[in-house]
């Protein structure tokens, strides 16, 4: 029996784009994704968009019903900052009812909210200007903070500023995944660094109201895997932990931005553009907390023909395929749980050992209706064997001495995802997308209302 620390949390995480709906009701303003829809349906697949997701914004009492049902004592989810504040400025009385009675049902139902800020949702009035290039964009961000702590405050003591912040940096602007789609290595530095500086003034905005609970940020970071001990690859190794580890980690957690990483973006042209005071506060408001989303290791190798200055990170550094890979082909992910041992150590070793949880794990699979019994129910083990696979290592990790407090799986009820649309399921729930959304439970389900209820298994 492995068992876990007391008053551990088990749940799992959403957010308000991917799952809410309504998505152009309510009082909410567009979104970069509802535009991006308008513009290029065919982008997305089977051009299913934003606009009803999985329908939380109607479901939520039920799904809360449901959340208990499987054990859950926390969920993690974000505000749509476009619902808030439609404009920047103006309070939308409806969105504050409507988040007002979530979260108070989620405490009453002995389910501790976990609310997040941001999660790739850019309002498309402050896109219009720029979005994350735009220095507005941190103070209007602050704001936006500062407003859904004034206005939540009573009924959240977990709150994290970002989602992933290298997805919209590095999906936006380095690989043209997402809106508006561009490579500018340039640019991509400066919206990281107008991220980071929204974040650290929301944290300096929650310090200086003082709201109850703490604040922090959730992070999709795991240490790299070099192909080898030779320099070259190291070096590889070196340029990938400074952009995608510690660009974020150190500021967040130690008050710093790595000297390495400056002398590396000097040495490139790709210093951004700062302000006098930031320094300041980086090192004045760090988090409370840290969420780690893990899902596949990143493994890297020297690049082969590199361009200096850097056209993008793949002058750096460059993705090694690893032959003795275990792969979800669903996703095109290696499954790789040591990871998560690693995650826990480095959490400790190198960053204070900080309070920290596994915000997002899961197992993407397309096409379960394959694995649906007599009675209506999918069968996926293959989700139950993934999650204890990976609790197995963070225990590991906690036996250790990491200072981990809970762990949360992608995602409660199956949602919506990006361009991906409904491709891929996650959810211990199945939507029905063709019958109302209806949710229908699955066997990880159940094996997860046993997890919480033993604290361990």
């Amino acid at each position: 029996m492995l068992t876990f620390p007391n008053n551990f949390l088990w749940g799992s995480a959403a957010s308000a784009p991917q799952t809410e709906g309504h998505s152009l009701l309510n009082g909410k303003s567009l979104t970069t994704w509802d535009k991006w829809f308008e513009l290029n349906p065919e982008k997305f697949n089977e051009k299913q968009g934003p606009k009803d997701t999985s329908n939380v914004y109607e479901f939520y009492a039920d799904d809360i019903k449901r959340m208990k049902e499987i054990g859950m004592n926390s969920y993690r989810t974000s505000i749509s900052w476009a619902r808030l504040l439609p404009d920047g400025k103006t309070l939308n009385k409806e969105a504050v009812a409507f988040y007002r009675d979530y979260f108070e049902k989620l405490n009453e139902s002995g389910v501790k909210p976990i609310i997040n800020l941001f999660h790739f949702d850019m309002p498309w009035w402050l896109m219009e200007k720029g979005g994350w290039e735009a220095s507005e964009s941190v103070t209007a961000f602050a704001f936006y903070a500062k407003t859904a702590f004034e206005e939540f405050g009573d009924l959240v003591e977990e709150w994290t500023t970002f989602n992933e912040p290298l997805v919209h940096i590095e999906c936006g602007y380095l690989y043209g995944f997402h809106y508006p789609a561009i490579v500018d290595f340039k640019k991509a530095i400066q919206v990281g660094y107008h991220t980071l500086m929204a974040h650290v003034l929301s944290v300096k905005a929650f310090k200086e109201i003082k709201a109850k609970g703490r604040i922090g940020i959730i992070l999709n970071v795991t240490p790299t895997y070099a192909r080898s001990d030779s320099n070259e690859d190291q070096q590889a190794k070196k340029a990938a932990d400074l952009l995608v580890i510690k660009s974020f980690l150190d500021p967040c957690v130690l008050g710093t931005i790595p000297n390495e990483l400056i002398e590396l973006l000097k040495e490139h042209d790709l210093i951004p553009v700062t302000k006098t005071g930031d320094k300041e506060n980086i090192e004045m408001y760090p988090v409370d907390f840290i969420g780690i989303n893990y899902y596949q290791p990143m493994r890297v190798k020297a690049p082969e023909n590199p361009v200096k200055p850097a056209v993008t990170t793949t002058d750096l550094f460059a993705s090694y395929d690893w032959p003795d890979k275990r792969i979800n082909p669903y996703r095109g992910w290696e499954i790789y749980p040591e990871a998560l041992y690693d995650v826990a150590m480095m959490m400790k070793n190198e960053y204070h050992n900080i309070p920290w949880f596994v915000s997002e794990n899961g197992m993407g699979v397309a096409e379960e209706e394959r694995f649906m019994d007599e009675s209506g129910m999918i069968q996926d083990d293959y989700r139950i064997d993934f999650m204890k696979e990976h609790l197995t290592q963070l225990h590991r990790g906690i036996d250790e001495g990491s200072n981990c407090f809970g762990y949360h799986t992608w995602t409660f009820v199956d949602c919506w995802s990006w361009l991906n649309g409904y491709r891929n399921r996650y959810g211990f729930y199945r939507v029905d997308l063709e019958n109302n959304f209806e949710r229908t439970l699955k066997k990880s389900g159940i094996w997860f209302k046993e997890l919480s209820q033993n604290n361990g298994f």
